[in-house]
């Protein structure tokens, strides 16, 4: 199928996924090692991130508007730009939070499922690797599948923490933005999860 050489978007969506990751590192990082004094910083470096990936999604969306055949429907390209996007939105989120909830000391489990946001985004790389040769790739479904498996691993960190949360404190302030803050780092897992579920989609329309 003849489309414009310059506009490939298999390309553009490893570029955005690779914002996704560079914004899970980051926030991985924060967390591990945190730091109140530094926390701005970080959170502007992070949002900074988040921004970048922005320009480039409407950089992709101003490009399929003009293209007239694309190697995939016009749609699926359309949708899964903004499933990624939305990753890196929700990983932006989440330091968002620790900033505005003024939290001056991370729970371990936050930290942990950071660390499998990481793995998540890792996963996401590969598969989109993967997606230009998706006909012929003889590993895009078991990173798909690894992907899924990680979003799984985070549900049962995501759980196990709030079980401890509030068997730990009875303080309603420390309760609700806990609450608040695991459910929006188990959000970004299940982002990652849908990215993974939006290319399944995709490449069973074309095969």
């Amino acid at each position: 199928m003849a489309f414009s050489k310059q506009n490939n978007y298999f390309d553009m969506m490893f570029e955005l996924v690779s914002f996704s990751l560079e914004a899970a590192r980051s926030l991985h990082n924060t967390l591990s090692n945190f730091d109140v004094n530094t926390l701005k910083d970080a959170q502007d470096a992070l949002h900074g991130i988040e921004h970048e990936a922005d320009l480039k999604k409407h950089d992709i969306i101003k490009k399929l508007s003009r293209e007239f055949i694309t190697p995939i429907e016009r749609e699926d390209i359309l949708r899964l730009t903004q499933v990624i996007d939305d990753v890196t939105d929700e990983i932006d989120e989440v330091l968002r939070r620790v900033y505005m909830y003024n939290i001056s000391k991370i729970r371990p489990e936050a930290v942990e499922l950071a660390g499998v946001i990481v793995k998540c985004c890792e996963g996401l790389i590969r598969v989109t690797k993967e997606f230009t040769n998706f006909k012929r790739s003889s590993t895009i479904y078991n990173d798909i599948i690894e992907v899924n498996g990680l979003e799984s691993a985070g549900d049962k960190i995501y759980t196990d923490a709030m079980c401890r949360l509030y068997r730990s404190t009875d303080n309603p302030v420390e309760i609700f933005v806990w609450h608040d803050m695991f459910e929006s780092l188990e959000g970004c897992c299940d982002a990652c999860e849908k990215v993974s579920d939006v290319i399944e989609s995709i490449i069973m329309k074309n095969t």
